[in-house]
Formats: C-alpha cells, sequence, structure tokens
C-alpha cells in the first residue's frame, strides 16, 4: 500500500495524479490543505465511482491529525491514514451505495442519515450507526384522467359559440347597411336582419357565460 504526503495538496505533480473524477482538492484536508495519496484507496474510490456511474460528493477525505481532533474525529481514525471517505447521498440510493462500495472491496461503513453521508474505508471489516430508511421504489406516476378533448371541451365550445355569433353579428350589420344603401328592392327584408343581428348578439353573450362558467367549474374541480 503507497501513501505519499504533500504538506498542501497544490504540491502534487499533475503527472502523479492518475484518479480522473477526482482532484487532489477533494481528497486533502479541509483544515489545513494536506494531502496523504493513499493508492490503493483512490483506486478502490475511482472503481466505486466507475460503477455506479454518477458523481460521488466527497464531504471528507483525508484529514490531518491536528484537523481530526479538531472537528472530532476518532483518535485513530482512517481518514489520517488516507483511506477513509465520507460520501454525500444526495444523489446515492444508499442501500446501491453500499451494495456497490462493497463490491470494489471497502469493509468499513459508518452510517450518517441525519447529516446525509455514508463512510467507507478499506478496514477491518465493521459498521457502525444506524443505516438509511429504505427510500420508495420510484414507480411512474399514476396517469391522470384523461382530460376531454380541447375541441371537445365546454371552455372551447362556448368560446366558439361567442366567436361565431360575434362575428356572425358584425356580419350581420355590415350586410345590413350595404343593403339598406344599395339593395332598394330587398328594403323589407331590414328589419328582419335587424332582428338577427341581436339574436346573435344574444348567442355570443350565452357563449361567453358557458366560458365562465366552464373555467370556474373546472377550477373547483382541480382539473386545471
Amino acid at each position: 500500500m503507497t501513501t505519499t504526503f504533500h504538506s498542501h495538496w497544490r504540491e502534487v505533480p499533475e503527472g502523479a495524479w492518475r484518479w480522473k473524477n477526482f482532484s487532489p482538492a477533494e481528497i486533502a484536508c479541509r483544515g489545513t490543505g494536506s494531502l496523504a495519496v493513499n493508492e490503493e484507496a483512490l483506486d478502490k474510490l475511482q472503481a466505486l465511482r466507475d460503477r455506479l456511474g454518477k458523481p460521488l460528493i466527497v464531504r471528507s477525505a483525508y484529514r490531518s491529525p491536528e484537523h481530526n481532533k479538531a472537528v472530532g474525529g476518532a483518535p485513530r481514525s482512517k481518514h489520517m491514514d488516507g483511506t477513509a471517505f465520507d460520501i454525500a447521498m444526495a444523489n446515492h440510493d444508499p442501500v446501491a451505495f453500499e451494495a456497490a462500495a462493497r463490491e470494489v472491496g471497502f469493509l468499513g461503513f459508518g452510517f450518517y442519515p441525519r447529516s446525509g453521508f455514508m463512510h467507507i474505508d478499506l478496514g477491518p471489516a465493521r459498521q457502525w450507526g444506524e443505516r438509511f430508511p429504505v427510500r420508495a421504489t420510484a414507480y411512474a406516476a399514476e396517469t391522470p384522467p384523461a382530460r376531454e378533448a380541447l375541441a371537445d371541451s365546454r371552455t372551447m365550445k362556448g368560446s366558439g359559440a361567442a366567436g361565431v355569433a360575434t362575428l356572425g353579428a358584425a356580419g350581420v350589420e355590415v350586410a345590413q347597411n350595404v343593403l339598406a344603401e344599395t339593395q332598394s328592392a330587398i328594403l323589407p327584408l331590414v328589419p328582419y336582419l335587424d332582428a338577427l343581428r341581436w339574436v346573435l348578439i344574444a348567442v355570443a353573450l350565452g357563449g361567453v357565460a358557458v366560458t365562465i362558467y366552464a373555467r370556474i367549474d373546472d377550477w373547483q374541480r382541480g382539473r386545471r
């Protein structure tokens, strides 16, 4: 097991770092910036990342002895050897994560559901803490009741009736004016056209009323 110490992570030669999904800064001590590069541990961490196929958010990796004491770490914490990692579970299913970590060779597990992370290390084999609650299976969302087709809905019918009737009333008014001015032969029809215009206006108002009612009814049923 090869371990190399650096007083600061910036001192790590670029060509010496071969763990593609992690940077020296992520693995370094959060308190001092110092870094212990344990190749076996980092190889397993990279293998875990490859197996899961999604980012590992490292909450804590190497800790200098002084920083480990400052954060209340165990006196013989594996973090001080560079062989332990605390990984956030925000983007992982803890059960699947634990299984994958065991498969790549991690032996020590600490569960911290309240803080949202899992501790993994190279061993010896042991575990502590209360396991994460089992997450519900992500079933497909229940298909909502089919909404009535837009063209067949009461709202569209009411709006359509209002629109057609409004256009019809306007057209009748234009026709009435034209006939009154240019078609003296059928002037007797003008009074009937005037009555038709008012009928169409009434239909338009009825269509608006239907639209408003449909909107209110849909809202009350939680359909919108």
